[in-house]
C-alpha cells in the first residue's frame, strides 16, 4: 500500500552534516552534550563520533516535531522504515536537480537508482547483529556491503570514513553494538529504471 511517506525534491551533499541541533533540542539535550557516561570509554568515543558525523541525519527516520522536523530518536539508527511501502520516486524536473529524497531522510533516488539507509542497530535479522567488527571496518574502507558485497550507494559517505584510524572505526563499532536492537527490515536498493530499461540483458544489480 502507499502510505503518507512521500518524496520531495532536494539537493544533498554526499557527506555527514552533523545537523542534529533540532533533534538534541527535542530530547532536552544541548547539541554539544558529552557522550553517555554509562558506556565504556571506547563506546563513548564511538557515540561522540556518530554524533558529530551526522549518522542520525540519514540512518534515523525523521518526523515532524514541536520544533520542526527532527530525527525520531525512538527509532535511532534503525534505517529506512520497512512500512509503509513507497510509491515510485518522482521524476526530477529539468535544471540542476540531482536527487529526490523522502521526508524521513532515509530513501534517496538519483542516477544510481534508489537507495535506503541501513539499519545500524545490532538486530540479528535486520540490522548489523550478524556482522563482525572486521566486516564493518572493511565496509568502511572499501565501500562494499559486509566489506566484500555490493557497492554501498549514495548518499552514504563511506569515503569520508575510509581514512579514519582503526581505533576510531572500532569505537564506532563498539557504540553501534551497545545501542538497542530494533527490528526493521530495510528494502534492498533499486536500480535506476531508465538505465536498466536501456541496457541490454538483466536489469541492474543490487
Amino acid at each position: 500500500m502507499k502510505g503518507k511517506a512521500g518524496w520531495s525534491i532536494a539537493v544533498i551533499v554526499l557527506a555527514g552534516s552533523g545537523s542534529l541541533t533540532a533533534a538534541a533540542a527535542e530530547q532536552g539535550q544541548k547539541p554539544g552534550a558529552p557522550p553517555s557516561l554509562k558506556l565504556g570509554p571506547t563506546a563513548r568515543r564511538g557515540e561522540y563520533l556518530v554524533r558529530i558525523g551526522g549518522c542520525n541525519d540519514c540512518h534515523t527516520p525523521w518526523e515532524m516535531g514541536s520544533q520542526g522536523p527532527a530525527p525520531d530518536m525512538s527509532r535511532m539508527l534503525s534505517g529506512h522504515p520497512e512500512q509503509p511501502e513507497l510509491p515510485t520516486a518522482p521524476a526530477l524536473p529539468s535544471g540542476p536537480w540531482s536527487v529526490t529524497m523522502t521526508a524521513t531522510h532515509t530513501a534517496f533516488s538519483g542516477p544510481w537508482g534508489t537507495s535506503f539507509t541501513a539499519n545500524l542497530t545490532p538486530d540479528k535479522e535486520t540490522g548489523l547483529g550478524n556482522w563482525t567488527e572486521r566486516n564493518f571496518l572493511e565496509a568502511m574502507r572499501n565501500g562494499r556491503h559486509l566489506g566484500r558485497g555490493r557497492l554501498i550507494l549514495p548518499p552514504m559517505p563511506w569515503f569520508n570514513l575510509a581514512p579514519a584510524t582503526d581505533s576510531d572505526l572500532k569505537a564506532i563499532w563498539a557504540y553501534l553494538r551497545s545501542i538497542p536492537a530494533i527490528r526493521n527490515r530495510v528494502p534492498d536498493p533499486l536500480p535506476d529504471v531508465a538505465a536498466a530499461s536501456a541496457a541490454p540483458g538483466p536489469a541492474g544489480t543490487r
